[in-house]
């Protein structure tokens, strides 16, 4: 009976970090959406040419790189994935924030950074549910964050910093929807997990 509360919980503790992150995903959809709409037409246009040339800090960090490597990675792999891409945004996300704030009315500047700590909670009791009392063996843990204040030294007012930064995160938030996903169908048992 004890092994079924816990199980409860867990998947409980999955359901919640899901929705969270389903949410995290709409609200950068919505973020980027509504900067596009706040430019002009020409400003537009440049946007649209430069985001597929860039890079985004979170792209050092080791990941599936498609459909098939995501399928096959472990629960607990996928998992402290998604932990280090959202604690990669725990700082660039108060300039996030402000990029959001001084040209669009998004509520609460800070909404966003309080979300990815509350995930981020989650996603690390997730992990220790995984670990069932067994020593944290993953040497990543351990390294430091790629380009920790890549994003801090943007100019505020630079449109296309702005668009990078708003469209890297909503494509960050995107793969750890899709892992913590993966994960919860995984933990679930259900032999049909396909993305």
């Amino acid at each position: 009976m004890v092994n079924q509360g816990r199980a409860s919980d867990n998947q409980r503790l999955f359901n919640n970090a899901v929705i969270r992150v389903q949410h995290l995903h709409q609200l950068a959809a919505k973020m980027i959406n509504d900067f596009e709409d706040s430019l002009l037409p020409e400003e537009r246009r440049q946007l649209s040419k430069i985001f597929p040339l860039s890079f985004c800090n979170s792209d050092y960090i080791e990941a599936p790189t498609g459909k098939d490597e995501t399928q096959k990675s472990s629960m607990l792999k996928l998992l402290r994935i998604s932990f280090r891409l959202i604690e990669s945004w725990e700082f660039p996300s108060q300039t996030l924030s402000g990029t959001v704030s001084n040209s669009l009315t998004v509520g609460n500047p800070n909404q966003v950074t309080e979300k990815l700590a509350d995930l981020k909670m989650g996603i690390s009791v997730l992990i220790k549910g995984c670990l069932d009392g067994q020593p944290n063996m993953d040497d990543n843990d351990s390294l430091p964050l790629p380009f920790e204040d890549f994003y801090l030294s943007m100019e505020e007012n630079n449109l296309r910093e702005s668009f990078r930064l708003l469209a890297c995160f909503k494509k960050d938030i995107h793969k750890v929807e899709t892992y913590l996903r993966v994960a919860n169908c995984r933990r679930s048992l259900d032999s049909n997990c396909t993305l």
